[in-house]
């Protein structure tokens, strides 16, 4: 580990680096599983701050961390190991035929690289989608401060996928961080009345082919959840790579248990 060390005191962790300061981490309460019913759910954070926030942003994304705000975290759930951090790879991916026929249904859909600044506009989207489909969820009522909150509070590079269909109507948004090693689709929402147009897909492909242009080999897309309906198509985009006990592995057509997170993973 180049150095680094790692203590544990009563829910927290210390990673020690030589010649740096302490990073901390930190064990959320328990509170209901929002993708299992009946399960619940801790989080391993940590704060990204300072002028090492993104190069810690870096590491903690390849040992299968996420952002939120100003936030890493993972999850550390006592018996459950259903959340499997996935990446795509970009150099191996090829869209199929359910994929092409998206791509054709949506090509008056354009999409334009933003800087991380919310609006009105993207807010009123937000809230259509989050009424239409997450109604029951914390986000629902999340007002206009809210959501600048998620989009802008971030020490790291962060840009907002707009997509467009005209004459020049916003019917999605993609949040997605830059990493040395690809994209993070950190969040992203919908018109709701689009939802047979597969507008989700529709912004992974898009993050695929941007990554290829920059020549970045990975998209990451969080957390593929098997048993939750909401989570399970991230297994289709194919090839894939899952973290599996530290090591990124392909994906095959059945998953193995993941161990669970400990920074130690950060390296």
């Amino acid at each position: 580990m180049d150095g680094d060390g790692l203590s544990a005191d009563t829910g927290v962790l210390m990673l020690h680096r030589a010649g740096r300061r302490p990073q901390f981490f930190y064990t959320t309460a328990p509170l209901p599983c929002p993708y299992l019913a009946g399960r619940t759910e801790r989080k391993v954070v940590t704060e990204l701050s300072g002028p090492e926030g993104e190069a810690l942003h870096d590491r903690l994304s390849r040992a299968g961390f996420r952002r939120s705000h100003n936030i890493a975290y993972a999850p550390v759930c006592p018996g459950c190991q259903s959340c499997i951090p996935i990446r795509i790879v970009v150099a191996d991916f090829q869209p199929g035929r359910t994929h092409r026929r998206l791509l054709k249904a949506n090509a008056g859909v354009t999409a334009q690289e933003v800087p991380a600044r919310a609006t009105a506009e993207q807010f009123a989207l937000f809230q259509r989608y989050q009424r239409a489909r997450h109604r029951d969820g914390d986000m629902a009522a999340m007002g206009f401060y809210d959501y600048r909150a998620m989009v802008e509070d971030t020490p790291i590079t962060t840009m907002l996928i707009e997509f467009r269909e005209a004459p020049d109507r916003l019917v999605g948004a993609c949040l997605t961080d830059w990493l040395k090693d690809g994209l993070s689709a950190v969040y992203s929402f919908f018109e709701p009345d689009y939802a047979s147009r597969s507008l989700g897909t529709l912004s992974i492909l898009h993050l695929v082919e941007r990554a290829r242009q920059l020549g970045l080999p990975y998209v990451y897309l969080g957390y593929w959840v098997p048993q939750s309906a909401k989570m399970a198509y991230k297994a289709a985009f194919r090839p894939s790579e899952i973290l599996v006990n530290g090591a990124w592995v392909p994906l095959r057509d059945a998953a193995p248990p993941v161990a669970s997170f400990v920074p130690e993973s950060v390296g």
